[in-house]
């Protein structure tokens, strides 16, 4: 699961049968059946149009792009939300960040073991309580949006909800450049066996980027 994290990071487009030849080529002895699964569990969609291998919620709740052709020209006006697999020397993590579009800086994070739907809300309440809350909020089509929990959470904010198209991560490319950053510069080279240092380092590797203002 590290390296296709890693393969991923590094080649976004590939898909399943293109990272399991890369595992191959590498010493793995895996098949195309045993990477999608773990695709899967790490909810790592490659970025190309496709069939969306994020788990969807109720079609009920999916909302539309809203951010193609805007003028995005102030802080606050539209944030961007995502989770990441996060590797660690034993086991994983799952990271949440909520980005501001405009300035690009990381307005609130949290580290998790689950993707629960419970801790995007809980990211999202830190960003509007530390900067108030934004017009418009993108996500993907994730079980973790489309739900009533966080529709009802934004639309009693007042904030507007935007969904990326089915499997089209470009539409929300500005976290995926963060997770980029953060995974090189951060988390390759200093793999944690603790959870409590590894949320220590990505603070202060955050701080020194200016990405998150106390």
């Amino acid at each position: 699961m590290s390296e296709i994290d890693r393969q991923h990071t590094e080649h976004p487009s590939k898909g399943v049968i293109g990272m399991c030849d890369a595992l191959v080529l590498l010493g793995f002895a895996v098949g195309p059946k045993r990477v999608r699964r773990l695709m899967h569990k790490m909810s790592i969609t490659p970025i190309y149009p496709k069939k969306s291998l994020s788990k969807p919620g109720s079609t009920i709740y999916k909302k539309p792009y809203l951010l193609r052709h805007l003028d995005i020209n102030h802080p606050n006006h539209v944030w961007s939300i995502d989770i990441t697999y996060i590797p660690m020397r034993k086991g994983f993590m799952y990271l949440t960040a909520i980005i501001d579009v405009y300035s690009r800086c990381i307005m609130a994070w949290g580290l998790h073991n689950t993707l629960e739907k419970a801790n995007s809300i809980e990211v999202l309440h830190t960003a509007v309580n530390a900067y108030g809350n934004p017009e418009i909020i993108n996500s993907d089509q994730g079980s973790q949006y489309t739900n009533e929990e966080w529709t009802s959470t934004c639309e009693d904010l007042g904030i507007t909800i935007s969904m990326d198209g089915r499997g089209r991560c470009k539409d929300n490319i500005w976290i995926e450049c963060f997770w980029r950053t953060i995974k090189t510069e951060y988390i390759y080279l200093n793999p944690e066996d603790d959870v409590c240092l590894l949320r220590e380092g990505m603070y202060l590797l955050l701080v020194d980027y200016q990405c998150y203002t106390l």
